[in-house]
């Protein structure tokens, strides 16, 4: 038997928490598939081209968002369970 998904013990799938953390899961890929954004040389940084740094500092970027939708996700999971609890 299957549950409904906004049933009064399990609340909705879809919070503003979890279309937080998704965007931060989809920023990166947007970045990175607009091609045409950051495909130059100019401006340099240290004399590394426009290109190539732009996608370096991605993976930080990437790092981060990730890390952050992990935490968002991580807390609402654990007041669910605490508010499934009591």
């Amino acid at each position: 038997m299957t549950e409904k998904a906004d049933s009064p013990d399990r609340g909705p799938v879809v919070t503003p928490t979890r279309v937080v953390a998704g965007l931060c899961l989809l920023a990166p890929f947007v970045a990175m598939l607009w091609v045409s954004s950051y495909a130059r040389i100019e401006p340099t940084l240290i004399g590394i081209p426009f290109f190539y740094w732009y996608q370096m500092a991605w993976v930080l970027i990437s790092t981060a968002l990730t890390s952050i939708a992990y935490r968002l996700v991580r807390r609402e999971q654990r007041a669910r369970k605490d508010g499934a609890d009591t």
